[in-house]
């Protein structure tokens, strides 16, 4: 079960003008609820007495050797997002020795690490996730060899620029880098320009052997994941090799990655219909008020229930669908094969049946 706990910020590093990398301090006796997989995040929430704020952040830091105590320390990127009331606050105020509520970790866009050929398109901050996955493969499979696909406004925009260069220089013979800048020509490497699915079709086959990479690692903005995920399935990439996590959805994306629009002659989201909700070890059953979302309803009466984003991205409320049936306004979290097997995204469900029951802890 996900839960808050305050954790003391250790460093604060300036990694652009508009990104920062926060450094956490786990204590004794939680580092055994902050062990994660390479690959997840964390929900950070600013203490105080006004509206709650909470935002998403994936860890960075290489994920701790199975056995042991735990992390020491835990390290997120903070790219400032125009408006953002907590990137704005994280780059501007945020200092060492401040206190933050920290989520235990969540999150599926992971790579346990195994021998073999990995490979990930990124975008932005979409490198935040891959630093973990890459650098904890390279470090504990001395068989495996990953290429990192990166791109990026400009050079000055790169966030973990030396980090991502310090892996080049300790392996340089299992790590790939290639890096495109979409407003800024090289001296060296590949033209400026985006990373579309057309040049991804051309590209991709000239740098790895597509067919023998064990996992694809897409992570970015909508449109460059989406790119992506179409250019490699184009080229023959089953859809269970590819792993996706979305950092950005523009406003203007349209239906893509929603679900079907519900029956006509389903209840409403009204008092007609009533949520039974599991979420650590205690069950409690309520209606849904006309509009609201199953998570909405849950927080009514449970003030512990998962959640960060509210929008369709993180997955952090995802939970299992025991019964009745649900539309999800969308979904840019959960994997085909998660919704396949029950699961739904709370903050975006609504029910379509008089009874709806989840289950948050399985």
């Amino acid at each position: 079960m996900a839960r808050f706990h305050r954790l003391r910020v250790a460093e604060v590093d300036r990694l652009t003008e508009d990104a920062v990398a926060l450094t956490l301090t786990v204590p004794p006796d939680l580092r055994q609820e902050y062990r994660h997989a390479p690959g997840q995040h964390l929900a950070l929430r600013r203490p105080g007495d006004g509206p709650e704020i909470r935002r998403t952040y994936s860890i960075c830091s290489p994920a701790p050797a199975p056995g042991g105590d735990g992390p020491r320390t835990l390290r997120v990127g903070v790219r400032l997002v125009e408006g953002g009331a907590f990137s704005t606050y994280a780059l501007k105020q945020i200092a060492v020795g401040d206190a933050l509520d920290v989520m235990t970790p969540a999150g599926r866009f992971t790579l346990e690490p195994a021998a073999g050929l990995y490979a990930a398109v990124v975008g932005g901050s979409g490198i935040t996730p891959v630093m973990s996955i890459c650098t904890t493969l390279l470090e504990r499979e001395p068989d495996a060899r990953f290429c990192l696909i990166r791109s990026d406004r400009t050079a000055a925009s790169t966030m973990f620029l030396e980090e991502v260069a310090d892996l080049k220089d300790r392996f340089p013979e299992r790590f790939q880098l290639v890096t495109v800048l979409s407003r800024e020509e090289q001296q060296a490497g590949l033209p400026s320009g985006r990373l579309d699915r057309e040049r991804l079709t051309r590209l991709l086959p000239a740098l790895v052997p597509v067919d023998d990479v064990a996992g694809w690692f897409l992570c970015g903005p909508f449109g460059l994941v989406q790119g992506a995920e179409r250019a490699l399935r184009g080229l023959g990439v089953r859809r269970s090799r590819i792993h996706e996590e979305i950092f950005h959805v523009d406003d203007g994306s349209g239906t893509a990655g929603t679900m079907p629009a519900p029956s006509a002659t389903g209840p409403s989201a009204a008092t007609r219909s009533t949520l039974t909700a599991r979420l650590d070890g205690r069950s409690g059953s309520w209606p849904v008020r006309e509009g609201e979302s199953l998570l909405e309803a849950v927080l009514r009466n449970r003030s512990d229930a998962p959640y960060a984003c509210k929008g369709g991205v993180c997955g952090t409320c995802r939970a299992y669908l025991v019964t009745g049936e649900v539309h999800m306004d969308r979904n840019f979290a959960l994997e085909p094969e998660e919704t396949d097997a029950g699961y739904v995204l709370a903050c975006q469900s609504h029910p379509t049946t008089e009874r709806v029951e989840l289950d948050f802890d399985r």
